[in-house]
């Protein structure tokens, strides 16, 4: 009984970390013209590969360790931050986005 109790919590602690997304944060805010905006900010020692979407659009970008990104703008005044879709994961695991 003890060995399978060691083997799940073995098992349980390894899933957990493969399943680790890195640390950002998301800003947003409204421009001067009234469009929403947002930016991501890296919260990690390590690059990441991030996109920003809206109404399927999606820029994609590398950001840097512990660096903010520029601030995406939306296309239209009726947009807010809600229709924003962010979306970061470490560089290492996506070598078709690595600078060659």
């Amino acid at each position: 009984m003890m060995h399978k109790t060691v083997t799940f919590f073995i098992v349980l602690l390894l899933s957990t970390s493969a399943l680790a997304m890195p640390k950002i944060t998301v800003k947003n805010q409204r421009n001067i013209k009234g469009f929403a905006e947002t930016q991501v900010i890296n919260g990690t020692m390590e690059n990441l590969i991030c996109y920003v979407a809206i109404d399927g659009h999606k820029i994609f970008f590398r950001l840097k360790a512990i660096e903010s990104s520029k601030w995406f703008a939306a296309t239209d005044i009726r947009f807010n931050h809600s229709n924003f879709s962010v979306w970061c994961d470490y560089l290492k695991l996506h070598p078709k986005y690595q600078e060659n």
